[in-house]
């Protein structure tokens, strides 16, 4: 029997200062997040990140928080509820860090009899961060826990045409009856060492302005190339001229070379140099969550305004928008349709 597990970053249960705390050491303490011996990551998660930073994050979680929960949470919950209204496999959700847990998705689906899984990572573009971290546990789990089921990865999706499209149309659509001058393209930010590491060729990521702009295997898992590569399309399907649009790198942590352009810096130099309105997209999340409601929403504005900006414009990520849930519902469709060929044959 075939099954779907929607894979999504995580959240705190409440925010509360301990839960935060809680969320924060399991997702910093991971190997493919903070990428140093053990030692050294406990050294700096451990002994200083949460001491001071989960009273700090959970006063960030309460500006978003909403009724029914964390928000990112609750799209991913509509989301798959709605998805698997249209499809004829069982779909469950987990998330990487916290709860519902990776291992309760698995298990919800083996208790329904399924032994071959569709993992979604809930992510547009790959990174050792996020896509790589879901698989290597996932597949960890497999063979403890659940040795009879078989897995399929839904590749990463930053070019496919149907996610161009249901990004771009959502752009347009919130955008269509407001004035901007510059729509700044904002992905997560990851150190310069993990496009690096992943780096399959050894030799072609240089981070020097032409590697990503040269064909490469690299480029199947280089996220910085799939970053740009999505702005790229998106603006060849909306239109748009050079100049009026950007892309930037959100979120660093550390001392450590980052991917830049930064966005907190972009933001404020559009101001600064006489950008009056501007707009937002986060492509690299698929739920709106705090790095979108809070650090963009609302820090992000915040600076534009204060810099000379006048309107600060935030497009809404794709969520659980009726044409994104018919894309995801279409290829699961596909992929149970392939495998059951494949089981014929």
């Amino acid at each position: 029997m075939k099954g779907v597990l929607l894979v999504n970053l995580g959240s705190p249960d409440s925010t509360k200062v301990e839960d935060v705390k809680k969320y924060l050491d399991e997702f910093l303490m991971d190997e493919r997040v903070i990428d140093v011996p053990w030692i050294l990551r406990a050294f700096i998660v451990k002994g200083i990140i949460l001491r001071t930073r989960p009273k700090k994050s959970a006063e960030a979680y309460r500006k978003i928080w909403w009724d029914e929960g964390s928000p990112l949470i609750v799209l991913s919950r509509r989301l798959r509820e709605k998805v698997e209204e249209l499809v004829s496999v069982p779909v469950a959700l987990a998330m990487r860090y916290g709860n519902p847990s990776l291992e309760a998705g698995l298990k919800e689906l083996y208790d329904k009899g399924v032994t071959e899984v569709l993992l979604i990572p809930l992510y547009p573009q790959f990174a050792m961060a996020t896509t790589e971290t879901i698989l290597v546990l996932a597949e960890k789990l497999r063979k403890k826990l659940f040795p009879d089921m078989r897995f399929t990865t839904l590749p990463a999706f930053y070019n496919h045409p149907d996610y161009i499209r249901v990004l771009s149309v959502s752009i347009q659509e919130t955008l269509q009856n407001k004035d901007w001058e510059h729509l700044l393209f904002s992905y997560h930010g990851v150190p310069e060492r993990h496009i690096r590491k992943s780096d399959i060729t050894k030799s072609h990521c240089k981070i020097d302005g032409q590697c990503c702009n040269t064909p490469s295997p690299a480029h199947q898992f280089c996220y910085r190339h799939q970053c740009y590569e999505t702005t790229k399309q998106v603006a060849a399907y909306l239109g748009l001229k050079e100049g009026m649009y950007s892309t930037s790198f959100q979120s660093r942590l550390g001392k450590d070379p980052w991917l830049q352009p930064f966005t907190d810096k972009t933001v404020a130099g559009l101001a600064e140099n006489g950008t009056k309105k501007m707009a937002i997209v986060t492509p690299a999340f698929v739920s709106d969550c705090l790095e979108t409601l809070e650090e963009i929403g609302m820090e992000a504005r915040e600076d534009f305004l204060e810099k000379g900006g006048d309107e600060f414009h935030v497009v809404p990520c794709i969520n659980d928008r009726d044409d994104w849930v018919k894309v995801l519902a279409r290829w699961m469709d596909e992929w149970a349709k392939e495998e059951e060929l494949l089981a014929t044959n």
